[in-house]
């Protein structure tokens, strides 16, 4: 299941950008054959040198993993189904209004190079000492972000939780008790598939699970045969606790041991393998707060995106120069809430207020002042003033109870939207047989 098991952090997805997709086709010599098409995409194609540079990437990241490989045709087959899935992505984020500015990528090149240890310049020397081009390197992240922001949009359309909800969680003895490192394996079924599609989606799932039975790594039957959008990370879905996942998966996960994997599980996505790697009681639950001071400059009919970036560049500089940033905050943030206080946002958890501040937040160390970030509202800039690890109180123990609830109808709605929508696109693949 795509996103059963979790939208991906930014950086981690910028990391796969980096892992899978970053191998821009070569430019072809007289010698080389003529690219060909290895499938249409509505009105798109997807070529040959891109679905043999993802190939690539994938295969150096297993290899370097220690994973086995799977045969070369299943390989193409998952790999082009990813690349697949991925055009669609694009293409609906386009078709809908979601754009990726410049500084979009460039801060999110800023992120992934702090990740790395590193800065933009060193970065993009390893990239280009690799043998790639980092304008398509950009171009690459520039669609993770896209996408990202799609699947964000799909999530942002459900309903609120209820609090009838939180407390079902909260009396809940799962709530409680252990998490487990799982991996799974999914035959997808289409929305209302006929008995004869069941039938044949249960003899595959039922013929994978024989082959684990003879001794099949399960990572390599994942790559070589699960439709899970995280096929191609050998199904790894990583620490989840029994609220996390679904219903019919927790009533077998509670009574399995390390290495012990299911029986095909029916669910409305397909049949599912779910093999436990790990489990760990529940420790001392500690959450992580920050606090910061901001300042925003909104953009609105009068202030342009690029009249509010640099007037926020220009109070960075500011600040970095040695003005009080609490006395800018004051005069400029346009956050009359956390201006009145000298842009002090007090102690707050890392999401609460967007994905963006949680990015540029948890990339500094405290007195640090982040490099200029854009959100829905205007232009900002955080510093970081404090850190720590409390014991979970009564009000976090139910944002967590909530975060539980949102990610695992999140991942129901993301899941069932990329299966529509790849079931309703023009696919025509052409790969030999």
């Amino acid at each position: 299941m795509s996103n059963w098991l979790g939208l991906h952090p930014r950086l981690a997805l910028l990391a796969l950008a980096l892992a899978a997709y970053a191998s821009p086709p070569q430019a072809q010599t007289p010698q080389d054959p003529i690219d060909s098409i290895v499938a249409l995409v509505d009105k798109d194609v997807i070529l040959r040198s891109e679905l043999d540079s993802a190939i690539q990437g994938i295969v150096q990241r297993i290899n370097q993993q220690h994973g086995t490989l799977p045969p070369q045709d299943l390989l193409e087959k998952q790999v082009l189904e990813r690349l697949i899935v991925r055009k669609l992505q694009v293409q609906r984020a386009e078709s809908t209004g979601i754009r990726v500015s410049d500084s979009d990528i460039d801060q999110a090149l800023v992120n992934l190079a702090k990740q790395n240890k590193m800065d933009v310049d060193q970065l993009r020397k390893v990239i280009e000492s690799d043998g790639e081009d980092f304008a398509e390197f950009r171009r690459n992240i520039g669609e993770e972000i896209m996408t990202e922001r799609l699947r964000q949009r799909v999530v942002a359309s459900m309903p609120p939780i209820s609090d009838t909800e939180i407390d079902i969680v909260l009396s809940s003895e799962d709530f409680s008790g252990g998490q487990y490192d799982i991996s799974h394996i999914l035959i997808n079924l289409p929305e209302g598939a006929t008995p004869d599609q069941i039938d044949a989606a249960r003899q595959r799932a039922d013929k994978i699970h024989q082959q684990l039975d003879d001794g099949m790594d399960f990572a390599s039957a994942a790559i070589s045969f699960s439709e899970a959008q995280d096929a191609l990370e050998g199904g790894k879905v990583g620490w989840r606790d029994l609220n996390s996942v679904p219903r019919e998966f927790a009533d077998v996960l509670r009574n399995m041991k390390p290495g012990e994997y299911t029986e095909p599980i029916r669910s409305a996505a397909g049949f599912h393998i779910i093999k436990v790697n790990d489990y760990r009681d529940q420790q001392q639950i500690m959450a992580k707060e920050y606090r910061a001071s901001h300042i925003m400059i909104k953009t609105n009919e009068l202030v342009t995106a690029r009249d509010a970036m640099e007037k926020i560049q220009d109070l960075r500089r500011r600040v970095l120069a040695g003005e009080d940033f609490a006395k800018l905050a004051r005069e400029y943030s346009d956050d009359v809430t956390s201006a009145n206080l000298g842009g002090d946002m007090g102690w707050f958890f890392p999401n609460q207020f967007g994905e963006r501040f949680q990015t540029a937040v948890e990339g500094l160390q405290d007195g640090e002042v982040s490099e200029p970030f854009q959100t829905s509202e205007g232009w900002h800039i955080v510093q970081r003033t404090g850190f720590r690890e409390t014991d979970v109180t009564d009000e976090a123990r139910r944002n967590m109870a909530r975060q539980t609830i949102m990610k695992r109808k999140a991942d129901s709605e993301i899941e069932s939207f990329l299966r529509q929508m790849r079931e309703e696109a023009f696919v025509e693949v052409r790969l030999p047989s």
